[in-house]
């Protein structure tokens, strides 16, 4: 992991924790096992910066949807730092705040409201209109491919 600590492009991204352990999280190695590689080897690294490549032209509908599921898997990875399976509004909360860190005309209270607004939008499109009593638990990857 400190090897990612060298690459430039990498210093000033607000989410580069988030993007370094996406790197060792074995989920993205496309192992069966759940949590963290010690290192990974070039295979691992390709495997892993194969969900940043563009869309080829010539992909039928099957591998683009193959292509897509498995680029969406990532980025849920990303969120789902407590590796339950669901995005919890605490763990989105945590990569808006992240991700707006760097603006100095918005306040964590701000990033908390946008978050907040954000996963009820997305309980009224998994769950549609929700009692007084019922609790979101949270966005699961299904969820996730919905919204």
């Amino acid at each position: 992991k400190e090897n990612f600590d060298s690459i430039p492009d990498l210093e000033f991204n607000p989410i580069r924790g988030k993007i370094v352990h996406a790197f060792f999280d074995k989920r993205n190695l496309r192992q069966e096992s759940d949590g963290l590689a010690d290192e990974i080897n070039f295979e691992d690294f390709l495997t892993i910066m194969s969900y940043f490549r563009p869309i080829e032209m010539n992909m039928d509908e099957e591998q683009l949807d193959r292509f897509r599921k498995e680029k969406l898997k990532f980025l849920f990875h990303m969120y789902d730092s407590d590796h339950d399976g669901k995005i919890t509004l605490q763990e989105y909360r945590n990569v808006v705040e992240e991700l707006l860190s760097g603006n100095p005309h918005l306040e964590k209270e701000s990033a908390r409201s946008i978050a907040d607004g954000a996963m009820m939008e997305a309980a009224s499109i998994c769950v549609g209109q929700m009692g007084p009593d019922q609790v979101y638990e949270g966005i699961t990857f299904e969820d996730f491919l919905k919204v």
